[in-house]
């Protein structure tokens, strides 16, 4: 029997728990590695081998080993090569105590019996090489050991190189931004990407009353498809009718559409004489009596010097005022067969008293709300209809001329040329309705206003304003100012918008 078994005890299956830790072999001293190489000055390596040189260790539960007694030396290498300088193996090791043990030294985990077995396994009985010395050894400094030199220019290295990997990327980024916001809707259509201009099949619904007038062609037709509710965007059915390559021709009338149309379906719809509209003719808002009698001649059968015989005189109509201009509602009527020119008057004079009446109008003070409310209706957008009718009343009240470039032009007949701005000859123009050339309102209204307008006259919003100018005709965006300075300012916002688009309406 080997000096190990010996020592340790057989394990008694049916013993307490307790005798697993009484019965422990004597704990025996770890076998250390020899450094033969000299210690360092007043390391700890150097005061242990000064104090061993004055007496010896005696290890618990072993024999004493002088200091000229050399220990067994495992060879470095695999578990299986290491032999040392004795032929018989030490017993395993068990932590000595303070007092004990002079030389720390690596503890190994201990031999535990297997259980019910009373031996200890097969890793047990043969202790472990021990490799690169004790604890003292791993931590003591030691003469032949330089440390690493710090790796302070890698570092700095790879920060500029991570910089530089950064402020790429992040040009990139911008850039592609850049590319983005600038060209964004353009690449979307390329590629087929963002949302259609056109409404998905089957979603149809209500109607919409669309007017065709005499000599339109695909854009205007297209414009007024999308301001009645039928297609998604104002250019998608043009855009169609060029794709497609086809050959259409507009007949003037009302049609009864539904909103929400394809392009193609809201084609396939005009082209349909059943949603031609019998009888029915139209005013526009902003219209005139000018503009709107030869439609409505020839969508009812009707001669035009019928229909200018009977707007001659507006006391015929119970209309206190020199003409009936402003007088037609802008709307769709729809009149029975045989109809007369007075009958389609009388209807729209009737329609705008029941606005006027809406509003609270007194009947007095009807032709002059109907002045300001063409006005309003030629000068500005909804959303603005409530600030150009508190630019108006703050210049009446302070007798300033209003200079309204739709008066101006209405007054030398030259409508077309827009809202913004007008040609010397009419904005110089000695007549009644040129509020550049004369103080208060014009003669008569300019235009036929709508409801909204008609509200805005009565309801004019809170404000200091005295000036306005439309900076963007696209959008409509309207400036408002209280002084010269800053209506300067925008109106220069409005000449940049028309240098940059030059097709666009200035």
């Amino acid at each position: 029997m080997s000096e190990r078994d010996s020592a340790t005890p057989r394990h008694d299956p049916d013993s307490r728990l307790g005798d697993l830790f009484e019965n422990l072999p004597d704990p025996t001293q770890q076998i250390p590695t020899v450094d033969n190489s000299a210690p360092a000055p007043g390391s700890r390596r150097a005061a242990r081998e000064a104090a061993a040189g004055e007496g010896t260790a005696t290890p618990v539960g072993g024999t004493a080993r002088t200091p000229a007694e050399p220990s067994p030396v495992p060879v470095r290498g695999s578990a299986d090569d290491a032999v040392t300088a004795d032929a018989a193996p030490s017993p395993t090791p068990v932590r000595a105590s303070a007092d004990a043990a002079e030389t720390p030294t690596r503890a190994l985990p201990q031999a535990v019996p297997a259980a019910g077995t009373g031996r200890t396994s097969e890793a047990a009985e043969t202790p472990e090489p021990v490799i690169g010395g004790g604890l003292d050894d791993l931590f003591a400094p030691h003469d032949d050991h330089v440390p690493a030199a710090p790796k302070k220019k890698r570092r700095k290295g790879c920060l500029i190189a991570l910089i530089i990997v950064l402020a790429v990327l992040g040009g990139i980024a911008a850039g592609g931004a850049w590319a983005w916001n600038t060209y964004g809707d353009k690449i979307s259509d390329a590629m087929g990407w963002g949302e259609s201009k056109d409404w998905e099949p089957g979603l149809a619904n209500g109607e919409a009353l669309v007017t065709i007038k005499q000599g339109d062609t695909g854009g205007p037709v297209s414009t007024a498809l999308y301001e009645a509710g039928v297609t998604k965007t104002e250019d998608v059915f043009y855009d169609y009718i060029v794709e497609e390559n086809l050959a259409v021709t507009f007949y003037p009338g009302v049609y009864r559409l539904q909103k929400k149309m394809t392009a193609e379906a809201a084609l396939a719809a005009l082209k349909d004489d059943a949603n031609k509209m019998a009888n029915a003719v139209s005013v526009s808002e902003g219209g005139t009596i000018v503009s709107s009698l030869p439609g409505m001649a020839e969508t009812l059968g009707l001669p035009l010097a019928d229909f200018e015989a009977a707007v001659q005189d507006p006391s015929a109509y119970g209309v206190d005022a020199p003409s009936l201009e402003g007088w037609l509602f802008p709307a769709v009527y729809e009149f029975d067969p045989g109809v007369t020119a007075p009958q389609v008057i009388q209807r729209m004079v009737d329609r705008t008293r029941e606005s006027l009446d809406a509003a609270g109008v007194p009947a007095a003070d009807a032709e002059r709300i109907l002045t300001i409310a063409s006005i309003i209706q030629r000068e500005g957008r909804l959303d603005d209809f409530a600030k150009v009718s508190r630019v108006i009343q703050n210049r009446l009240d302070i007798d300033m001329k209003l200079q309204m470039d739709s008066t101006a032009q209405y007054g030398y007949g030259s409508l077309h040329e827009g809202v913004v701005s007008s040609s010397k000859e009419a904005l110089e123009d000695d007549n009644e309705w040129n509020t550049y050339v004369r103080t208060g309102l014009p003669a008569t209204p300019i235009a036929s206003p709508s409801d909204a307008a008609i509200k805005a006259a009565m309801q004019p919003a809170d404000g200091p304003w005295l000036y306005f100018v439309t900076i963007n005709l696209a959008t409509g965006e309207t400036q408002f100012s209280e002084t010269m300075a800053e209506h300067e300012q925008g109106i220069e916002k409005w000449r940049e918008w028309c240098r940059a688009n030059p097709d666009g309406g200035c």
